[in-house]
């Protein structure tokens, strides 16, 4: 493009890589023509030398080998120079790339500083990443010392440049990547791992300094529409976890995009999902039934006559439990391409749960076809509801193999699986999907989400019955609560619980936050798990409330990150709520 005239640019790599990148330009005679390289075997580090590209084999933690290789190369410290850094300066001892940032400071009055590299060790991603890079016999060297973006920001000022910013790159991408830039990535390809690349996001930052430059030199300028949560979160107490014995060793439960219910009192009902399934990962297939008997849960895998292959294949649906011994399974998608699920009748014995499994029959619903678009969707949310004392399934949200986001609802009648026309006023939720949804009192409680522009939404909604159909009405908290979506959400006793999710707030994860429905008072708790061996991913996960112990099982939960590989809770968890719910 013409854009690098009269620059030119010195890659400083290993001896041996180095030597190794120099062979391969060599050996490809558009690369040579492309460097201008005058030919021979280079000399000494100098591997490759053109008119406008220098490729030097020196350690970078060796400064004095390193100045004089690149003056031996012909650069001048007196031209405005850019120092590039892509995932380098983590892998050298932090004592000698602390010295690296510090002699580009000093030797070059003009200079640039951009440097691209891992953050946040210690939340459990931060865990999942360290873990990877470990295997790799690669340690991330800097992280002990720079754990976030405040303390590089601070480092780099204190190595003697004058003008630092920094910023986690999803506000990088939010702020600094133009809109249509935005839209055009979301388009190239089906894409639906949401967590996953919010979490690595949040994982990864690039920073800009700079010194003597006129102007001066800021890229890195947020466009200040996204509020930043630098800020430490207020904590009102914790919530302790603890490993579900009983459920312990079970490969079936290691799963996400799962759903699971409660089909009557002890016995919980799993399904679908990506998981760990006859010692691979897979979409799970089987059904997996959760019973507790005096005290103690258990689970078997339950033998199913299914009819549809795709039934083993669901990610992201729903499931309604309509009595002890039926239940609705409502949309979901195999790939994201590939959605048309329709819904299932999950039919249960009277006995299931009490005398050994029984076997759990599978059958294809047949829609009215007024209803078939309630179940061409996935990430949605299915929530019981009254109206004129009839019970309705109310269908919301989600997304589809058409809209990237759906902001419709569906009233439907469960015997007959028909779409009833039932008025709505009120302002209507902006679309979403990933949120959470409850029943209360008649109505629908929906929270958080992720919205059209792929930002975590932190608006509460109920849908309230009135005399002649329902109403949207805004639900204000206080403090606000930190938009979130991926969460799972319960009633109790007037108090919305929202449980684990992903946020773009860095300091720290999810883990619950109590709403006051009276008041609008938003509480948030952390989750204590110093009784874990493992770190806890509450996103993607499935949780049951069990209002006699007031406890939380979760199930599963985690994902399959394009970096650091599949990372799955190995075992459910207790949450006790007791704290929480005694303070009503």
């Amino acid at each position: 493009m013409g854009l690098l005239q009269h620059t030119v640019v010195y890659e400083v790599d290993f001896p041996d890589v180095a030597c190794q990148k120099a062979a391969l330009i060599k050996g490809v005679k558009e690369l040579s023509a492309l460097v201008g390289d005058a030919g021979g075997e280079g000399l000494g580090a100098i591997t490759i030398s053109g008119d406008d590209y220098k490729l030097l084999g020196v350690d970078l933690s060796e400064l004095p080998e390193l100045e004089r290789t690149l003056e031996e190369a012909g650069l001048s410290n007196e031209i405005p120079t850019l120092f590039i850094a892509e995932v380098v300066l983590t892998y050298m001892e932090t004592a000698r790339s602390d010295a690296l940032i510090q002699w580009a400071a000093e030797r070059f009055p003009r200079a640039c500083f951009l440097l691209y590299e891992q953050v946040q060790p210690q939340d459990p991603f931060g865990h999942i990443m360290q873990q990877h890079f470990r295997q790799l016999s690669t340690a991330l060297r800097s992280l002990a010392l720079y754990p976030d973006c405040p303390a590089q920001h601070r480092r780099f000022l204190a190595k003697g440049w004058t003008e630092c910013s920094v910023m986690d790159m999803n506000e990088f991408f939010t702020c600094c990547i133009p809109e249509d830039e935005q839209q055009r990535v979301q388009t190239l390809e089906p894409f639906d791992e949401y967590e996953e690349w919010h979490l690595k996001c949040s994982h990864y930052f690039v920073l800009a300094a700079s010194k003597g430059m006129e102007p001066s030199w800021t890229p890195l300028s947020p466009s200040g529409t996204v509020p930043r949560h630098a800020a430490a979160l207020g904590v009102a107490g914790s919530v302790p976890a603890a490993v579900c014995a009983g459920l312990s060793g079970l490969p079936g439960l290691r799963r996400y995009g799962h759903r699971s219910v409660l089909v009557k009192p002890n016995v919980i009902v799993t399904t679908g999902g990506f998981g760990e399934e006859h010692g691979q990962h897979c979409r799970v297939r089987n059904v997996h039934l959760l019973s507790r008997h005096a005290g103690h849960w258990e689970a078997v895998c339950v033998t199913q006559n299914v009819p549809d292959q795709r039934w083993g294949e669901r990610l992201y649906h729903t499931v309604s439990r309509l009595s002890d011994t039926l239940a609705l399974v409502v949309g979901g998608r195999t790939s994201p391409s590939s959605t048309g699920l329709g819904m299932l009748w999950l039919k249960f014995p009277k006995t299931c749960g009490a005398s050994g499994p029984g076997d759990v029959s599978v059958e294809l619903a047949s829609l009215q076809p007024d209803a078939e678009a309630a179940a061409l969707r996935w990430r949605h949310s299915t929530t019981e509801i009254t109206f004129k004392g009839e019970q309705y399934l109310f269908v919301y949200g989600g997304r589809s193999a058409l809209q990237p986001v759906l902001g419709d609802w569906h009233f439907l009648h469960a015997p007959e699986l028909s779409c009833a026309a039932i008025p709505v006023d009120g302002p209507v939720p902006e679309s979403r999907h990933s949120h959470s949804a409850c029943s209360w009192e008649g109505g629908v409680l929906i929270a958080g989400g992720l919205g059209a522009a792929e930002q975590p939404l932190g608006s509460v909604f109920l849908l309230r019955e009135l005399e002649h159909g329902f109403q949207w009405q805004t639900i204000e908290t206080h403090p606000p609560l930190v938009p979130r979506y991926s969460h799972t959400a319960h009633v109790h006793e007037g108090k919305l619980l929202l449980v684990g999710g992903v946020w773009f707030h860095a300091s720290s994860v999810p883990g619950v936050t109590a709403i006051d429905l009276m008041t609008g008072l938003c509480l948030n708790y952390v989750i204590n798990v110093e009784h874990l061996e493992w770190p806890l991913m509450l996103h993607n996960h499935s949780s049951v409330f069990l209002p006699d112990e007031k406890e939380l099982l979760v199930i599963g939960g985690g994902g399959n990150c394009f970096s650091f590989g599949t990372h799955l809770n190995p075992e459910p968890v207790l949450l006790s709520l007791s704290s929480i719910l005694a303070s009503h």
